[in-house]
């Protein structure tokens, strides 16, 4: 079938699903979304960035922009060591691309043993390179590089897990993203190589505000490949970048919700998509804050994607990375304020997680072995918390927090319990809880008990006009956040 005659099919196949389906593209209709129960009470996923990117292991997984970016760190550590861009692009990072030691079970026996419910590996990212066999383009993993079709095998191997699978495209900002490749001589202006480089549009000054809007080939091209990747692979959650917010793409938006949600009536399966900034209605999908929190409850479910890396996405040589105990502090919190987080690992181009990511989804896990109670299955509580710590809100935001004390307490709630998570143990074993003094309304009700998770003994405790003081007992192990279970 011609391409052009391929993607007309395609495009016809969507809008027959949605003409039978219950859902229509525009936002009164979509407004009847409900986000399923299972993303609420999943709480914690990861997220994994692998692709071509990972080759060069420098700068992040925009090395594949800013390579051609005259001036930049990356550009200059591409000349040094690959040469000029005209002789050595992104596209021929490809063949190094192997995947040989990639075993897509064993990325799933380490992402369960982490806690989390559900997994997201990018299908697509600005690059251009599919990672599964998409049928838009030659430039992909099954027909180059590791010649297999990496996102069929973690689906496989995530389902194998009871893991809830999803999936990541960040196919719109291929429009512009090798733009900088268009101002000197290099191996994006070859029309061969337009498959994978797009139409690299011309931006402002800023560096990724292009001049023009995507035009309909481009947003048809879009639709085609989000619905095809939603076909093959049926995921329960489909991630976005924040580029999709812009003007030209908000009627293929509303197309592309009405298809997916009535596939997810379909396969009787409760599905989500994950937006930033204002790129869909309010209470039509699931908002998305990018290494970020908010400092207060949302009413209606949210999650964070962040990175277990501070300064990359993908796998680079020189990460500085998080400790288990700060990442686990910000589940906490913000679980606490009706969240979810997707938390980002970027193996290493032959297929390896680095032992020191391994190690901190690790810990992750042992911790919700123990006081995952407190955290799966939960909904918000009348107030967040309390402590000295403050939350900047917004994206861009998550180095910025200082450390969690003593003082800093979350609430959840679950079946009719409330769990007090506290995040740090004190030195004098004592815990105030200021929210649950008896002169307040927040908790009007007679505590009948109070326990330490995972602990068997008694806990010694008190209420008064001042709050609940709980001596923790001398003989347990608690290193970092614990939780307590208040009956």
């Amino acid at each position: 079938m011609h391409e052009r005659e391929q993607l007309r099919h395609h495009l016809n196949h969507i809008d027959d699903i949605i003409k039978r389906g219950n859902y229509a593209p525009n936002w009164d209709s979509l407004s009847q979304y409900e986000i399923p129960d299972w993303y609420q009470d999943a709480k914690f996923g990861i997220f994994i960035h692998w692709g071509v990117y990972a080759v060069p292991s420098y700068n992040s997984e925009w090395y594949a922009r800013n390579m051609y970016i005259e001036g930049t760190d990356a550009y200059n550590q591409h000349v040094a060591h690959y040469g000029t861009q005209d002789k050595f692009g992104y596209k021929d990072f490809i063949p190094q691309f192997k995947a040989e030691k990639f075993n897509a079970e064993e990325w799933m026996q380490i992402v369960r043993q982490s806690g989390a419910k559900f997994v997201v590996p990018v299908a697509e990212h600005h690059d251009g390179f599919p990672m599964y066999d998409c049928p838009f383009t030659d430039w992909n993993a099954v027909k180059m590089g590791p010649h297999r079709d990496i996102i069929q095998e973690l689906s496989d191997a995530a389902r194998q897990q009871h893991l809830i699978f999803g999936v990541s495209s960040h196919r719109a900002e291929n429009w512009w993203f090798f733009n900088g490749g268009r101002q000197f001589d290099s191996d994006v202006n070859d029309p061969q190589n337009a498959g994978l480089y797009g139409p690299a549009e011309k931006c402002d000054p800023k560096g990724w505000i292009p001049e023009r809007q995507p035009h309909e080939a481009f947003l048809d091209d879009w639709l085609a490949r989000t619905c095809d990747l939603i076909d093959r692979y049926e995921p329960q959650l489909l991630w976005f970048d924040w580029w999709i917010r812009e003007p030209s793409f908000k009627p293929y938006l509303k197309r592309l919700a009405a298809y997916y949600y009535n596939k997810g009536l379909d396969w009787n399966k409760g599905v989500a998509i994950n937006y930033k900034e204002d790129a869909f209605q309010e209470g039509t999908a699931v908002f998305d804050v990018e290494r970020g929190q908010l400092d207060d409850i949302r009413p209606s479910f949210w999650q964070t994607d962040t990175s277990v890396s501070e300064n990359s996405w993908s796998y680079i040589s020189h990460h500085r990375y998080k400790t288990a105990d700060s990442i686990i502090g910000d589940l906490i919190d913000i679980v606490s304020k009706n969240g979810a987080l997707l938390l980002n690992i970027g193996p290493r181009p032959d297929g390896t997680i680095p032992e020191q990511e391994q190690e901190i989804l690790k810990a992750i896990g042992q911790w919700l072995a123990v006081y995952g109670e407190a955290i799966y299955s939960t909904r918000p509580w009348k107030v967040f918390g309390e402590g000295p710590t403050k939350i900047e809100s917004g994206s861009f935001t998550d180095t910025k927090r200082k450390p969690f004390t003593a003082q800093d307490i979350r609430f959840t709630t679950r079946e009719g319990r409330l769990y007090a998570i506290v995040m740090k143990k004190p030195d004098d074993h004592r815990i105030l809880i200021q929210s649950l003094a008896e002169t307040l309304r927040l908790y009007p009700n007679q505590i009948e008990s109070v326990e330490l998770l995972g602990y068997s003994g008694e806990l010694e405790w008190t209420r008064n006009e001042h709050g609940l003081t709980v001596v923790l007992p001398e003989d347990q192990l608690i290193h970092g956040a614990f939780a307590l279970r208040i009956r």
